[in-house]
């Protein structure tokens, strides 16, 4: 999936757009990969001497594009990502069990595997392996729901 498809199935934007591809996607699993330039403006801040990528920026990567999927109604209306209608959008409301295994560095490239547990009406029970390198960047369990935003 290209970018432009990306854009057109989440409401994220840069500099939170933490995804550049979908590798592979079915109804309950998503494999997502992002590359991290080096560029970004968090590595100003975390940390200048010795940069790294934000454990909770990892979090973040990609529920939203699943979602996109296999909520009842579409998580975006247009290529623009605004809420418009009935449109819902992913919000976060529980992590769980986050375990950091290695650091992420300017110049490296995550995997973010991604897969649905279970779904109670709008709430979305999913677990998420990032690699990096052949190696477990992080694993943690999270939950989200779909939200209407204000209008």
């Amino acid at each position: 999936m290209t970018r432009e498809a990306v854009l057109a199935a989440i409401p994220h934007r840069d500099p939170f757009l933490l995804i550049d591809e979908i590798v592979a996607q079915d109804e309950r699993r998503i494999h997502c990969r992002k590359r991290f330039t080096g560029d970004e403006p968090f590595y100003a801040g975390h940390y200048p001497s010795f940069p790294l990528t934000p454990g909770v920026l990892l979090c973040e990567a990609a529920g939203a594009v699943l979602l996109s999927k296999i909520a009842a109604e579409p998580v975006v209306e247009g290529a623009a990502g605004e809420g418009k209608g009935g449109v819902k959008v992913p919000v976060a409301t529980r992590i769980d069990s986050v375990r950091f295994k290695r650091m992420v560095r300017p110049g490296e490239t995550i995997d973010v595997e991604v897969e649905l547990v279970e779904r109670l009406s709008d709430a979305f029970f999913m677990k998420a392996k990032i690699t990096c390198g052949g190696e477990v960047a992080a694993r943690f369990e999270f939950a989200c729901t779909l939200a209407e935003p204000p209008r």
